[in-house]
């Protein structure tokens, strides 16, 4: 049985929808795929961990909850936990392990009791980072449609609901996502009006050419796809004309033919399939169609903003690079950098 969190959460998505298809006759193709969306996720026979993670969040305590705050560092929800409550919310949390996108934190401290201390999700990645460094960058998210694609616990999500975003659609098919999102959406309630959802599916699964979005982003997704023409296309696809591409992705340092392809593994991860340079990429999405394509930042990745915690205790960043030279990777291969490059359709 489905518990509260998930069916209001449900009931919102599917009246967004809805609504949206009012003005958008594309959005009724999204609407007759939903149930299967939504019903997906929890099937034991695809996902045998469900029944686990749906009871953990079934079970996280009703809390007064007085404010969230989407739009700090850590997404917070500020409200008032017993030390029974916090005992029991620390861990039914614990059971979604591992966290790896955040970070989150649920209760606000009244006094010094460390037992009445708010629950801190560190999770592995400094995501708040990341989003420091996209969101100078940005056009204006107030009253935007935003997708974000391969959202995770939807971390980056509710920060666009914190920009205004009027409605912010995070899809992802991972299980332990889609919960860990669920369990947030439980404490956070009602107080974003219920603009932020989850679909627990792939960007492939969506309808093609939906143009429904005003930005669409796609970050730390694009190293992960055989073909990043095709991901590029699936994107542009999503976009209203005119709208707001940002995508960041794995890159190499090279001119505008250089393009790394990891013939086993990358930084111990066997699904990476494309490095390029920031210039080939740049050429890569003006071949792809879109304009105004230009590169807002290139970051190394820090031991800082990727490491284990006790919300994500296996194998991380420090672990995957040489011990004896950290600017290359255990295979060799140059150590992570990131870019975020914006374009226009």
């Amino acid at each position: 049985m489905l518990n509260d969190t998930v069916i209001y959460a449900e009931r919102a998505l599917y009246l967004t929808l809805l609504a949206l298809a009012q003005t958008q006759p594309s959005a009724y193709d999204w609407l007759s795929k939903l149930p299967e969306w939504l019903n997906s996720i929890k099937d034991k026979a695809n996902y045998a961990h469900a029944p686990a993670y749906q009871a953990a969040v079934a079970r996280l305590p009703d809390i007064n909850v007085e404010t969230a705050d989407l739009d700090s560092d850590r997404v917070t929800i500020n409200g008032t936990l017993s030390d029974s409550e916090r005992k029991q919310t620390h861990a039914l949390l614990q059971q979604l392990k591992p966290w790896r996108k955040g970070p989150f934190q649920i209760g606000s401290s009244e006094n010094d009791r460390e037992e009445s201390q708010p629950i801190i999700i560190d999770t592995e990645w400094r995501s708040d980072w990341k989003w420091q460094r996209v969101v100078p960058h940005l056009g204006n998210l107030k009253g935007r449609r935003v997708l974000d694609v391969g959202g995770g616990s939807g971390y980056h999500g509710w920060r666009m609901a914190g920009a205004g975003a009027d409605t912010v659609i995070i899809v992802d098919p991972s299980c332990l996502f889609y919960h860990q999102f669920m369990a947030i959406r439980h404490f956070v309630g009602a107080a974003d009006d219920y603009r932020t959802h989850y679909i627990p599916v792939p960007l492939e699964a969506l309808p093609e050419h939906s143009q429904l979005f005003d930005t669409v982003f796609s970050m730390g997704v694009m190293y992960h796809r055989q073909s990043p023409f095709e991901h590029l296309q699936q994107l542009k696809g999503q976009l209203v004309k005119g709208g707001e591409l940002v995508l960041e992705t794995l890159v190499v340092d090279g001119d505008a033919n250089t393009v790394l392809v990891p013939q086993d593994r990358y930084a111990q991860m066997n699904n990476v399939y494309f490095l390029p340079s920031v210039a080939a990429l740049i050429g890569w999405l003006e071949k792809a169609g879109f304009s105004d394509v230009r590169c807002v930042d290139v970051a190394v990745t820090s031991r800082d903003e990727q490491h284990k915690t006790d919300w994500m205790t296996y194998h991380s960043l420090q672990d995957f690079l040489d011990p004896n030279d950290p600017t290359k990777t255990l295979e060799g291969h140059p150590a992570p950098k990131r870019a975020t490059l914006i374009a226009k359709k």
